[in-house]
């Protein structure tokens, strides 16, 4: 199978490895300097220092072109930010000949105020399959997803993945590139749950790490992590989501990854803003994209404008905009009023 991750990220990066032990994978990098350095070192050395390619990866920084429709699958490994101009630029080539998987989980930037008159999901921010319906409605797409961080991937360590597409021929392509004794994917069909699963999360790892970080105890993470699920299970129904993909891996599987495991970059944020740090600060001590940062506002405003009540997003969003500080936002979230569950 011939397989193009676009994006040299530590997360394209892992799954290239992982694929190329039995696939043949170009892993594509904007930077023709970078691109020639991983080539010549067989690693890269940027994001997964010590992990060497495997033997199928090659890597490339080739202008994106008729080579990609020669490909059984194009992996897009660009955070929710770039996504909209990758998806454009590729359209045209691909067309519905290739199936598309996408790595980022997120919500893009909201493009209107909530409140605004004219505000629609198109305003407010929208998942990745939106966006693909909106830029490259002809593309065969979806989006792979789940507990995953990418060092543990790139070393062959056990890990369960989500293929989620409503086509069919999408998911069985992503199922063939990455299935192996290392790595299962299961397939899904419920493109919306998945997505809003891999998003929310990001924003609640932030709220667990800052929970951690005043060292507010065990039973308040527990209590985070199940009340986060629920908030992500409110917005996903009120989306046209399926109340099981929650259960799975995609929903509490990576809450519990990400809000728990010390490898999780949102996690890290919280984590930093416990310690006094500004989320200047914070964001600058990973290296890497933080999507909980980029998607918090955007998740709140599409809750917001559905009805739906996320009162950790919200405080997670508080938070980031310096409206509050840390012991406010777990003091207005205990003093809520009685509710059941």
């Amino acid at each position: 199978m011939r397989i193009a991750v676009l994006g040299a990220g530590a997360w394209g990066t892992a799954l290239a490895i992982n694929a190329g032990a039995k696939h043949s994978v170009t892993l594509w990098a904007r930077d023709a300097a970078q691109a020639q350095i991983m080539q010549a070192e067989r690693m890269n050395s940027r994001y997964l220092q010590g992990l060497p390619f495997t033997a199928g990866v090659q890597v490339s920084s080739a202008p994106l072109g008729s080579w990609l429709a020669e490909q059984d699958l194009v992996v897009i490994g660009s955070p929710m930010s770039g996504l909209r101009g990758m998806l454009t630029q590729i359209a045209p080539i691909l067309e519905s000949r290739v199936p598309v998987a996408w790595l980022c989980k997120g919500f893009e930037a909201a493009q209107v105020e909530p409140q605004a008159a004219n505000a629609s999901p198109c305003g407010l921010g929208q998942m990745a399959h939106e966006v693909k319906a909106q830029v490259a409605p002809a593309l065969r797409g979806g989006a792979l997803s789940g507990p995953s961080f990418a060092q543990e991937v790139a070393r062959g360590m056990p890990t369960a993945l989500v293929a989620a597409s409503d086509d069919a021929a999408t998911r069985d392509a992503m199922v063939q590139a990455f299935h192996n004794s290392s790595l299962r994917v299961y397939a899904n069909d419920d493109i919306v749950g998945v997505e809003v699963g891999g998003a929310v999360k990001n924003v609640l790892a932030i709220a667990t790490g800052l929970c951690d970080g005043l060292q507010l105890g065990l039973n308040a993470r527990a209590a985070l992590i199940t009340r986060g699920l629920a908030e992500i299970t409110r917005l996903g129904l009120a989306l046209g989501a399926k109340t099981e993909t929650f259960m799975g891996l995609s929903g509490l599987g990576d809450l519990v990854l990400t809000a728990t495991g010390d490898l999780s970059r949102n996690r890290k944020v919280g984590l930093a803003l416990a310690q006094g740090m500004t989320l200047q600060q914070a964001v600058d001590s990973l290296g890497h994209v933080a999507e909980g940062v980029y998607c918090a506002r955007t998740v709140v405003q599409r809750a917001q404008h559905l009805g739906v009540d996320m009162p950790i997003a919200q405080a997670v969003v508080a938070l980031l905009d310096g409206k509050t500080t840390p012991a406010q936002a777990v003091a207005e979230l205990m003093g809520r009023g009685a509710k059941g569950e």
